[in-house]
């Protein structure tokens, strides 16, 4: 079973989006912040990430540069889900390295899509 790492802060938000991601059969993990996502990813490196730009402690940018600068051989695919639809965002987080970019609010149709395009479904 593929794992997913949810990082975001809104539980409410992770709640909806474990429901569509433990319909998808992925086996689920949360961070509230990018510190609590990279203390995560030390112990057990998910085979995804679902990423918020906007948190607290450590922001999604941050977090993703420095899941990147780790390197390893097992780099999860990292989807950004967030508000900011600017371009400059877009073009911030994947030049960080993010695989690909929702928007919010999403339902189960978006993430599925973007999961099957970068191959996690």
């Amino acid at each position: 079973m593929r794992s997913c790492l949810i990082v975001d802060d809104s539980k409410v938000v992770r709640m909806v989006a474990r429901k569509i991601l433990e319909s998808l059969n992925f086996e689920i993990y949360e961070a509230e912040d990018g510190q609590k996502a990279m203390e995560a990813c030390r112990r057990y490196m998910p085979d995804a990430v679902l990423l918020d730009w906007n948190m607290p402690v450590m922001n999604g940018l941050d977090f993703l540069k420095e899941l990147r600068a780790m390197g390893g051989e097992k780099q999860p695919v990292v989807v950004f889900c967030t508000t900011e639809n600017d371009m400059s965002h877009i073009q911030q987080a994947m030049t960080a390295g993010a695989n690909e970019y929702i928007m919010k609010p999403f339902d189960t149709e978006i993430i599925e899509s973007k999961f099957v395009q970068v191959g996690l479904i």
